[in-house]
This record gives C-alpha cells, structure tokens and sequence, in this order.
C-alpha cells in the first residue's frame, strides 16, 4: 500500500478571470452537452510558473473550489506572454459558474467576472459533468 494514496493534495489560492470565447460560443450552438462544447469549457489557463509550481500537468485536472462551488476540470498553459501567477482564467460556462456568489451585495448582479478559488491537483478524477 502507497501511504501517498491517503495524503491530500496541496491547495493554492488563485483569482479566476472569467472570459467569453467564440470558438466556446460555437460549439454551444451546436451541441449544449456535447464532447466539444464540454473540451472547451470545462477547463482553467494558468500561467506556466503556477502549473510547475502545482506540479500538475497540463492536460491533466484540477479540482477548484470555493464556498459557491466545486468542479474538476482540464489544465492548459494560458497563451498570455506576460506572466500572471495567481491569476488563472476560465470561460464563462456553467463549470466557472458553479462557482459565483449568490450573493450579489445588494445589486441584484452576481460576481461573474473575478473569482477567488483554492484549487489542487485531482489525481485522475474526470472532469465534472454538468447538465447530464
């Protein structure tokens, strides 16, 4: 038995920027639950210093989390040349919204656009499903 097995992954707090995608946007239309539309949702960019850091691959998961909310999804390098650690960036989708506040600080708008997360390496686990 591996005692690694029982030890939790480290936690890292990141701000989420939120972002509309076209390319997203497109394969909504075609297919609100479908593979495509899942593949380019349900994922988070990071800068590279924060993945190493982390110690997670890209293409692997991550479990982010905060109070609202907790899915697993895809790593990917963000494509920004400047660097931005603690700063990760995700598509508008029901995965960053599983995520928002429902509380909206009396503007009756919730916090869509930045989002404190804590999130860990998720050692295998499938991106989270939604709408299924």
């Amino acid at each position: 038995m591996k005692l690694g097995k029982f030890l939790t992954a480290p936690e890292y707090r990141l701000m989420v920027v939120t972002y509309r995608d076209i390319f997203q946007s497109a394969a909504l239309e075609n297919s609100r639950f479908g593979e495509e539309y899942r593949k380019l949702s349900a994922v988070i960019r990071m800068d590279s210093k924060d993945i190493k850091k982390m110690g997670v691959t890209e293409g692997g998961t991550l479990v982010v989390k905060n109070s609202c909310g907790k899915v697993v999804v895809r790593v990917e390098k963000s494509a920004y040349d400047v660097p931005h650690q603690g700063v990760a960036y995700m598509p508008s989708s029901p995965w960053s919204n599983a995520l928002v506040s429902a509380d909206t600080g009396g503007t009756g708008v919730p916090k869509y656009k930045i989002i404190e997360v804590m999130v860990s390496d998720a050692r295998g686990e499938s991106i989270t499903i939604i709408g299924v």
